[in-house]
């Protein structure tokens, strides 16, 4: 075999090992789903509506694990009546959960952003601009007090610290359990407050098809630009409702409910609107309809524990 020979035999080796991705077909798919995990959502990586669906997955599934064992272990298939896998499912949500509360520690940033951009540009209506400034400043209580509830329950800052406003004066408790319940009411309070947003938001979308209706030269993408909105405002109303029995509960010392696969559903149907939602806004050239839907995007993913 002649070198020429030789060096192009190694070259198409070369390119059936280490070129093998040649052979792969692109796919749209891919590129929309690199796509949706390189944009940022308000205060975190859309990727969290990923955790947080795999999150509520597996507490989702953990009680199913045990009830199967134990009915296995009923009948004679199964020595002990528990499940090793619906242990590592629990334990796998709850790192999960650690991960994204500690992800959330710099959402202070995009919401003091946000709070300056409204100011210089503010909502279509006064109305909204109002409902915003509330929902920036519930959120600028409720981030700080998760934030203190997270290092207290991990033993990083004391149960106790000297107070700063006067000195000498008794030092501030830090009670882990009345923290995150104050966070979550602040959290409750946005809540609300987008239910005002949305309704807001529905007057402006019928005057715009209203609008459409009476025009003569309506194009074909303002008709799309408003199925998009619509199609938005929906799946936002989806979350929230779904958020606002979460928010109640835990924002009372007791709850609201006691069987805890209640907030799992709801929480699972929350995450399943975030992602839908993510996944259309980053399917088509970035536009989204309302100015706070980032930051709706990030605080509807609210996780206590």
């Amino acid at each position: 075999m002649s070198r020429v020979s030789k060096v192009n035999a190694i070259a198409r080796m070369s390119d059936l090992t280490l070129g093998a991705f040649a052979f792969v077909p692109s796919s749209a798919t891919l590129d929309h789903l690199v796509r949706y995990l390189s944009t940022w959502s308000g205060t975190e990586c859309v990727f969290s509506s990923i955790l947080f669906l795999v999150q509520y997955t597996l507490k989702l599934v953990a009680p199913v694990l045990v009830a199967r064992a134990r009915l296995q272990h009923r009948v004679g298939l199964r020595k002990e009546p528990t499940s090793s896998a619906a242990a590592s499912a629990s334990k796998f949500a709850d790192t999960v959960s650690d991960f994204r509360m500690l992800g959330r520690f710099c959402g202070l940033l995009p919401i003091f952003q946000w709070m300056i951009a409204m100011e210089r540009s503010p909502p279509p209506t006064r109305a909204l601009l109002n409902i915003e400034r509330l929902q920036g400043w519930a959120m600028l209580f409720y981030y700080p007090l998760e934030q203190l509830y997270y290092l207290r329950v991990h033993d990083i800052i004391p149960a106790t610290i000297p107070s700063f406003v006067r000195p000498g004066s008794k030092p501030i408790n830090l009670n882990a359990s009345k923290l995150v319940t104050w966070s979550c009411r602040a959290w409750a309070v946005y809540v609300l407050l987008q239910f005002a947003h949305l309704i807001e938001d529905r007057k402006l979308l019928l005057v715009r098809e209203k609008h459409l209706r009476k025009g003569k030269d309506v194009s074909v993408e303002e008709q799309e630009d408003l199925r998009r909105s619509w199609d938005s405002f929906w799946n936002e109303m989806v979350s929230n409702t779904a958020n606002l029995p979460l928010a109640i509960h835990w924002s009372l010392e007791n709850g609201i409910f006691k069987n805890e696969l209640w907030p799992t559903i709801f929480a699972l149907i929350n995450g399943l609107a975030a992602f839908r939602g993510g996944w259309k806004a980053t399917a088509l050239p970035s536009r989204r309809p309302f100015d706070s839907v980032d930051v709706v995007s990030a605080v509807s993913e609210k996780e206590v524990m």
